[in-house]
């Protein structure tokens, strides 16, 4: 049982070291929605967004005051829209109507974003797949709240190099369609490998087809309280050292796994997962980068740097393993560059590069996060980026993604101010070596001889 005792225990962390739940997140199944009159599917999906949802900012809000816990944000996941969308719409705009009703929808009911503007096309691509990824760009440049994810690659299927090349336009058209605010809506879209089902942090927030009705699932945060458990044993050796990562993730994941069972109580909707990802912020003392620099790095990035990443992330899994019986979506540390002030620190020192980046990536939590590169960059080299990333996934059996920001007008050694959680970030040089040849075949890249599990 989870009880205001424990809570009372993290005060000290709630109100010095930056600890919160980062997201509340509803996972709305819109299957009942399908209809091939595109009208009527709209007002279905409005309907039961705004009906299953009702209260959950209010929830959100009673429970952050009863509790004194910080719930930073309450957003919604819906079904991917490819496939609510499919029987309905016959062009890009049809999907783009959708994209407007689940922004105004989100509106309605008051959350920070919605997320399942999404394609799941690890294997192949569905006439509607690519209706709705080619909707994207104007999608997200005409909504403010809505997020967008695609599925290109599993450990199971390979990675599916046709959408991995189309992924490429889509990125740099989106930044195009919003060039005159730095790009901004490349922050909404993330691509995948290996997507799960349950993830309640955006912009890769979608509800699976294997999930009930409607689900609550909780993301937790809490590098602040990592690093100042850690700066309390500086010099102790590593079996000390990874003690205390454990259990401060517990402490951590406890207030998560409270606030999950509160709101699930409060909505009456199941419980889904606690995911006990770091999630860092802009905000002095709230950095993953800073916690590998606790463990003796002089910068993020510096060598030793991914050795110090993949014990800090399996450390905070085996905490909050202990701490809640439902632990899922991402669940380790992110390293977002421009929501990580220590990481954008670390790449204005010249420690950090985005190849060290994609090595961290096979130990962290998810990818290439909120990375900002000149704008003049090709479609292929974005695309010659994600199919690393994409492998690095699908050959690790993780999760990996790419959220990457080409700001128009912008190059190296200038910064872009995203605001926000989303602070400010760096733009990094990209190496100008030419992928055309590789990411211009056709086909897919078969999934790896360890697939074969049946």
């Amino acid at each position: 049982m989870i009880n205001i005792f424990e809570v009372n225990e993290t005060n000290k962390m709630i109100e010095q070291e930056n600890l919160d739940v980062r997201t509340i997140t509803l996972g709305i199944s819109l299957l009942d929605c399908i209809d091939s009159d595109l009208n009527q599917l709209n007002a279905k999906i409005y309907e039961k967004i705004t009906t299953t949802a009702k209260d959950l900012v209010k929830v959100g809000n009673e429970i952050e005051k009863e509790f004194g816990i910080p719930v930073v944000n309450k957003r919604i996941s819906v079904t991917p829209i490819a496939l609510i969308g499919a029987a309905a719409c016959k062009t890009p705009d049809d999907f783009v109507t959708i994209a407007k009703t689940l922004d105004k929808a989100a509106v309605e009911v008051g959350v920070n974003l919605l997320g399942g503007y999404s394609a799941l096309v690890s294997k192949g691509t569905t006439k509607a797949d690519e209706l709705l990824i080619r909707s994207i760009p104007k999608a997200l440049a005409t909504t403010q709240r809505v997020c967008s994810s695609v599925n290109l690659g599993s450990t199971k299927t390979g990675i599916n190099m046709d959408a991995v090349r189309l992924m490429g336009e889509i990125i740099i058209e989106t930044a195009q369609l919003t060039k005159d605010i730095d790009s901004v809506s490349c922050m909404k879209l993330v691509v995948f490998c290996n997507a799960p089902d349950d993830n309640p942090f955006m912009a890769g927030a979608f509800h699976g087809v294997t999930e009930s009705d409607a689900i609550i699932n909780v993301g937790v945060s809490g590098p602040g309280v990592v690093k100042t458990a850690l700066s309390k044993v500086r010099g102790e050796n590593f079996e000390v050292l990874c003690e205390t990562i454990k259990k401060t993730a517990f402490k951590v994941t406890r207030v998560g796994q409270l606030v999950a069972q509160e709101a699930s109580k409060r909505l009456n909707i199941p419980f889904g997962i606690v995911d006990l990802s770091l999630a860092p912020t802009p905000a002095i003392g709230d950095s993953v980068a800073d916690i590998l620099c606790e463990i003796g790095l002089e910068y993020a990035g510096a060598p030793g740097t991914t050795a110090a990443l993949a014990l800090l992330n399996d450390q905070v899994k085996k905490g909050g393993v202990m701490a809640s019986s439902y632990v899922g979506g991402l669940s380790g540390a992110f390293i977002p560059v421009s929501e990580d002030q220590g990481m954008i620190d670390a790449v204005q020192a010249g420690a950090l590069t985005l190849e060290k980046l994609e090595a961290m990536t096979c130990v962290c939590s998810v990818g290439l996060d909120m990375i900002a590169i000149p704008g003049n960059t090709k479609a292929t080299t974005i695309s010659g980026i994600i199919a690393d990333e994409m492998a690095i996934g699908m050959i690790n059996q993780k999760t990996t993604a790419v959220r990457i920001i080409p700001v128009v007008g912008k190059d190296v050694g200038e910064t872009v101010e995203f605001g926000g959680l989303f602070g400010y970030a760096p733009i990094m040089p990209v190496n100008q070596y030419s992928c055309d040849a590789f990411v211009n075949r056709k086909g897919r890249i078969p999934a790896p001889i360890h697939s074969f599990k049946n």
